[in-house]
């Protein structure tokens, strides 16, 4: 029996030969998923690791099996499949090797762990290509199907899924890009005091980038693996969290969903890859399983010396390498089988997605909710604080009534922006699988709580979206940039575009819940979610070439840069279309470009970022003040083209803002909005800025005009074609600021100025 044993050792380690758990830093493979390819009758398995180290072309193995049938002959076909490719696909009589000894297939439960250096005369270095060792996410899949011999009957069939220990999904990656995001946040936070900061808007459009990764890989399309691990480094934008083996959340959402009429499979702390449809990455099997066997081949089977392996099987048995971590590819539960016509096999698309992240699929909308209820409860919880401090600073600086009421009026349109802009990051992950849970009909509470959390969101964006565009049928564009507090409050919407285009945001927030409802009620056939996707992304960046909605030339160039690429990456997608059948390596090669477009323009939007986070602004801000150390006056203003251009000193008061809303130089971030922030409590709107005299032949200015608009001086009352250049001087003496001597006052757009006193 000990010597049947050992052979039947021989042949188990024959077929993992091509597996490892091992270091990612040395060159190794190792299985990462273990699963029954048809229903055992014969091979059990409880336990299923090996290592293969090509350094010392050494082996290392922890394996309990048993064989629980008897007089079973059998045949066995041993497969490698990598990309699609069979690399060794070798079937074996077992009565004609070993002297019969494993005819019939003998009765005994296996349990051992060792490590064998194998000999040279194997040739496995050979077989092996040394890329198999470096690239990211390998897509191989190792096979052993015992077949009865007579009758053909499946007795065992075991899939091994391969891994070297490089992925491109990397926890360092998470922490990095979540970092630079929640910096972003507290920089904005504090730019957004002044209208005129352009890192609120790009903070917005650098989760919004995060999501658009993420969310590629939502579709029914079939990935390469190292894609889909690749937008796995930007779930936390989504409001995914991984979960670890001892988190009690996911355990506790499972029995919320089955007290509710939850009948979904549970979440599990095993690989998720186990699960994945035979017909995706990485198995890559277009054909049944037990339709890629070969008939025996005499040769193939010469290609392995089993007597070596017998031998080295007795003589190293209490030979364990030390150190050597070995993980168990059955964690969280027995080896499952997964067959085409399983109920948990994972199909594309946000199953497998949210399953990597051990996360089950009916569980996907809760994760997303309670991660979400986290965030807006921290939110809450600094905004009090907030309150709470402007409180205490009026009541112990006995601060006048009027000053307090101001102070506190700004603070709240300060907690109302970025309500708006929180509203706006949870878009797309609430849309989406609010929408994915109506689909899966699962647990009623689960809905309930997707209805009412989807009609909160849609209140949060939609009621700002409706004063924005009330104000601006009633009172005029014009007054969504000269209302102070309105700009102040939901200038988060707008406040980033020209006048004529203050309404670019509507196409977007239809953009977002388009694709949500691609993604979620368009399921199962990637075909038609990629070419709506095309479509869509086409139409946006037409309307950012043809509206150019931006106030600044820069604006218009990066924001119409992510338009493309996301037409690009989407129009990529079209390679990972089932029907098409495009071959393993070509798609992941697609895969790789995608990665490398979605990471150039991450680094460019960061780039942005730094340079609209006021460092060029302080080196801006050194040389003005140099400037005005050597002598410059204060109150200069010169005049150029009809237009006034006032000094850097006095160029805030006059326009109504303070003078260094920003300490950190945001006001030279970009050319400033077109409409300044007005915040001077003395100001009011009159018919006419100039009060003439003819007379006199003197007039008052109250506020400079933005810089778009440039006086037309008119003819002298008398007819005549002379135009006097005005001349400014400063009138000490009078509480007006600044006054200007000239025949004829020039027309004003609008009939409307302020005065600042």
């Amino acid at each position: 029996m000990l010597f049947s044993l050992a052979r039947l050792r021989a042949v188990v380690l024959s077929f993992l030969l091509f597996t490892s758990f091992a270091f990612s830093k040395e060159q190794s493979l190792f299985t990462s998923s273990v699963t029954y390819c048809e229903p055992p009758e014969t091979l059990l398995i409880q336990q299923f690791d090996i290592a293969y180290f090509a350094k010392n072309q050494s082996i290392s193995f922890n394996v309990s099996a048993a064989s629980v049938q008897a007089n079973v002959n059998v045949t066995a076909n041993l497969l490698l499949n990598v990309y699609g490719i069979h690399a060794v696909n070798i079937t074996l009589d077992l009565c004609n090797i070993l002297g019969g000894a494993l005819c019939p297939l003998p009765m005994y439960n296996f349990t051992g762990s060792d490590s064998i250096s194998l000999p040279e005369s194997l040739g496995i270095q050979d077989k092996i290509p040394d890329i198999a060792f470096n690239i990211p996410d390998l897509e191989g899949v190792a096979q052993l199907v015992l077949t009865e011999v007579g009758t053909g009957n499946v007795k065992a069939c075991v899939q091994a899924t391969l891994s070297n220990g490089w992925s491109t999904h990397q926890t360092s990656v998470e922490w990095i890009t979540g970092g630079i995001a929640l910096a972003t946040l507290l920089v904005s936070m504090w730019q957004s005091l002044s209208a005129e900061a352009i890192l609120p808007f790009r903070l917005i459009d650098l989760l919004f980038l995060y999501q658009t990764i993420a969310s590629t890989s939502f579709l029914s399309l079939n990935y390469p693996s190292t894609y889909r691990a690749f937008t796995l480094n930007f779930a936390w934008a989504m409001a995914l969290f991984s979960t670890s083996p001892s988190s009690s959340l996911q355990p506790s959402i499972d029995r919320m969903r089955h007290l509710t009429g939850g009948n979904l499979a549970n979440a599990t702390s095993s690989s998720a890859v186990s699960l994945v449809n035979r017909k995706l990455s990485p198995y890559n099997f277009l054909a049944t399983n037990t339709e890629v066997s070969l008939p025996f081949s005499p040769r193939a089977a010469d290609t392995l010396d089993f007597t070596v392996l017998t031998r080295l099987a007795f003589t190293n048995n209490t030979t364990l390498r030390s150190g050597l971590a070995l993980h168990s590819a059955t964690q969280g539960g027995a080896v499952q089988t997964v067959t085409a016509s399983s109920s948990n096999v994972l199909q594309a698309g946000i199953p497998i997605y949210v399953n990597s992240l051990h996360i089950a699929t009916a569980n996907a909308f809760m994760t997303v909710f309670l991660c979400s209820l986290i965030l807006i409860a921290c939110v809450l919880g600094v905004f009090l604080f907030g309150l709470a401090l402007v409180f205490i600073l009026g009541v112990f600086r006995r601060q006048e009534e009027d000053r307090k009421a101001r102070l506190k009026s700004a603070y709240l349109s300060f907690i109302r922006a970025w309500g708006i802009r929180l509203a706006l990051s949870l878009v797309l992950p609430i849309t989406i699988f609010s929408f994915y849970q109506w689909t899966l009909e699962d647990s009623w509470l689960s809905v309930l709580l997707s209805v009412i959390s989807l009609l909160i969101l849609l209140i949060a964006v939609l009621y700002p979206t409706f004063l924005v565009l009330r104000n601006a049928r009633r009172d005029g564009i014009e007054a969504l940039y000269d209302n102070a507090q309105h700009l102040a409050s939901n200038g988060p919407l707008y406040g980033q575009y020209r006048t004529p285009r203050f309404y670019f945001f509507l196409p977007l927030l239809v953009s977002s819940f388009l694709k949500a409802v691609f993604i979620a009620f368009v399921k199962g056939n990637g075909e038609a979610q990629v070419i709506l996707m095309v479509i869509l992304e086409g139409f946006t960046v037409i309307s950012y070439l043809v509206l150019r909605p931006c106030q600044t030339r820069g604006g218009d160039i990066f924001s119409t840069f992510l338009a493309i690429i996301r037409l690009v990456c989407s129009g990529l997608l079209i390679a990972f279309v089932e029907r098409l059948n495009v071959a393993p390596i070509p798609r992941v090669v697609i895969g790789l470009v995608l990665l490398v477009i979605f990471s150039v323009a991450v680094l460019i939007t960061y780039i942005n970022l730094v340079i609209n986070s006021g460092i060029g602004g302080l080196w801006k801000c050194g040389r003005s003040g140099a400037s005005e150390l050597s002598g410059s006056s204060n109150v200069s203003m010169l005049e150029k083209g009809g237009r006034i251009l006032p000094s850097d000193s006095n160029s805030s008061e006059l326009m109504g803002r303070p003078n260094n809303p920003t300490p950190d130089g945001s006001d030279y971030l970009d050319p400033p909005f077109l409409h300044p922030f007005p915040v001077s409590p003395t100001e009011t709107e009159l018919n006419s800025v100039y009060t003439s005299n003819r007379t006199s032949t003197t007039m008052t200015v109250g506020s400079l005009l933005p810089r778009r608009w440039s006086f037309s001086p008119l003819n002298s009352p008398t007819g005549s074609s002379q135009v006097h250049e005005p001349t400014s001087s400063y009138n000490s003496n009078s509480n007006q600021g600044l006054s200007r001597a000239s025949d004829a006052p020039p027309s004003l757009p609008h009939g409307k100025t302020r005065t600042v006193t």
